[in-house]
């Protein structure tokens, strides 16, 4: 079963270029759908990930092939996920978010902060971890630690103290190689794969977080999507719209490949059920309008853009179709009934 979104293979096509490798020719070999290394909400199977890593890195003589990946990558690889470790108040909470909701990522990674294994009271572990029994490759891990290290220098600065980092397993390339990359002392062969950081680090208030954005992110990211997710062809359409909304394409093309057909098959199911994409789209977007607007104090244009609309004259024409009012008039006489 798909367990990883392909943002997770984001900066593989243009890294095996580089290097001199067919990439397309590499993700059949390793069992993965070439369309997987150019979309990011592509479920893909985490072994054929672990396997196209290996498989590249062998083919290639390139035994830091993560490393290099995960430099092409960044926080925006997570998705919905991002917009609310971006404006948690501080790292600690930062890492919170990413644990809870980290699923909608991969159904196998988890990330966690816990204490120094060293015993060291002024320092902290970022742990990352794969499921018991699931794909794991050392490629992986170095490609799965050097994305947080980076997801961390965003948020935290570039210089945000490292301490140190652990590997697992035995280098894939010279420790020299992994210590210009992470800034920081590698030590391998570890009981885990983890990031050591300062613990005041987990403290500190994020630059340019905003509390007003991570409210409704929060409340986007716990959308019970699930619940629906297996309730026939329109349910499994509102789900992948839900977590899309605001945060990638809304198009056809891109649900149906989330799904695993073709955007013709899936118009045709639709129509059996007596609907259609546009007005399922339509459904989406009107509650998650509706949920910002009534909700939170963002301005109207933020929520334009986080329902997928390109300006805020776009949602005023939709409110007013939506409620015969437009956005504006729409919190005002929400905010009469809440007071009464």
């Amino acid at each position: 079963m798909p367990a990883i979104r392909s943002a997770a293979l984001r900066g593989f096509r243009s890294t095996v270029h580089r290097l001199g490798g067919d990439p397309d020719a590499i993700a059949v070999r390793a069992g993965l759908a070439p369309e997987a290394l150019d979309r990011d909400d592509v479920p893909v199977d985490d072994l054929a990930v672990a396997r196209a890593l290996e498989v590249a890195a062998r083919a290639l003589a390139c035994p830091d092939l993560g490393l290099r990946i995960a430099a092409r990558q960044g926080p925006a690889t997570l998705g919905p996920l991002v917009l609310a470790i971006r404006n948690a108040p501080s790292a600690a909470a930062a890492v919170r978010c990413a644990s809870r909701y980290v699923f909608l990522q991969s159904r196998t990674m988890s990330v966690a902060l816990a204490e120094d294994g060293d015993g060291d009271p002024d320092v902290l572990a970022l742990r990352f971890e794969v499921a018991a029994g699931q794909a794991v490759s050392a490629q992986g891990l170095d490609l799965g630690l050097g994305l947080a290290h980076r997801a961390v220098e965003t948020l935290a600065g570039a210089d945000y103290g490292l301490v140190s980092v652990d590997l697992p397993h035995r280098p894939l390339a010279p420790i020299a190689r992994y210590e210009d990359f992470f800034g920081a002392p590698v030590r391998v062969r570890r009981p885990a794969a983890l990031l050591r950081v300062p613990r005041e680090l987990t403290t500190e208030a994020l630059n340019g977080a905003d509390e007003a954005l991570l409210r409704p992110a929060l409340t986007f990211l716990s959308a019970p999507t699930d619940a629906v997710a297996d309730d026939g062809v329109v349910g499994r359409v509102r789900t992948a719209l839900r977590r899309s909304l605001g945060a990638g394409s809304s198009e056809i093309s891109v649900v149906a490949r989330a799904l695993l057909v073709h955007p013709r098959t899936l118009q045709r199911h639709l129509a059996a059920e007596r609907t259609s994409f546009a007005l399922i789209l339509d459904d989406v977007r009107r509650d998650a309008a509706y949920r910002y607007l009534t909700t939170t104090d963002l301005p109207i244009q933020q929520i334009a853009a986080l329902v997928g609309l390109a300006r805020q004259s776009a949602l005023t024409r939709c409110a007013r179709r939506w409620w015969n009012a437009t956005p504006s008039r729409l919190r005002e006489i929400h905010r009469d009934v809440v007071q009464g």
